[in-house]
């Protein structure tokens, strides 16, 4: 026999057991943000007890950290689709993630881990790139081998893209500086 979907309104409300497998489905694809897991237990109905201890129980297991996810963003962002700090920053608080741990974030890219230190960097973690780097790799991601455009309108059409991702327009000017560009006039690729 067929079985028959009730929908949520129907459904009764998520205990504690139900709660806590709920929020291991969810996290099982991808890892999230407290608030996150949160809006999951409340779209279930869960109530707000059931919420709190559902979350405190997956702190406690070190599931659900807010530092980590922020981590693990900034790392698929710059390994799959570079963003400026900005518009990370940005798509972090959109995901519940608060200032403060933004702040920690930043402070932590700021200081190079022990295998920067040790000079044995893997190319597949790139968590503490320059604001520079990062929107060289946007930039060679966009361009896909090809050249830097020589026309100034191209160049600033370019520059503008980098923009768009969050990228600082120092950071920009950076990186289309080529190695030739040193001793000439300097073309603002941001100015409108």
């Amino acid at each position: 026999m067929p079985r028959v979907r009730r929908s949520p309104s129907e459904r009764e409300p998520p205990g504690p057991e139900q709660a806590l497998e709920l929020a291991g489905h969810f996290l099982g694809t991808r890892p999230r943000s407290r608030w996150e897991v949160d809006q999951r237990l409340r779209r279930a109905r869960a109530n707000d007890a059931v919420i709190e201890a559902t979350l405190a129980r997956l702190e406690e297991l070190g599931i659900i950290d807010d530092l980590a996810f922020a981590r693990w963003w900034l790392e698929q962002r710059d390994r799959h689709a570079p963003r400026g700090r900005r518009l990370v920053e940005a798509e972090l608080r959109q995901h519940g993630i608060g200032r403060e741990v933004i702040e920690g974030l930043r402070e932590q890219s700021a200081t190079p881990g022990p295998t920067e230190q040790a000079g044995a960097a893997d190319d597949d973690i790139r968590t503490h790139l320059t604001e520079e780097e990062r929107a060289r790799a946007a930039l060679a991601k966009h361009l896909r081998g090809r050249p830097l455009p020589e026309d100034r309108t191209a160049l600033q059409r370019v520059g503008m893209f980098l923009v768009r991702r969050g990228f600082d327009p120092d950071a920009v000017r950076s990186a289309l500086r080529t190695p030739e560009d040193e001793g000439t006039e300097e073309i603002d690729p941001v100015e409108r």
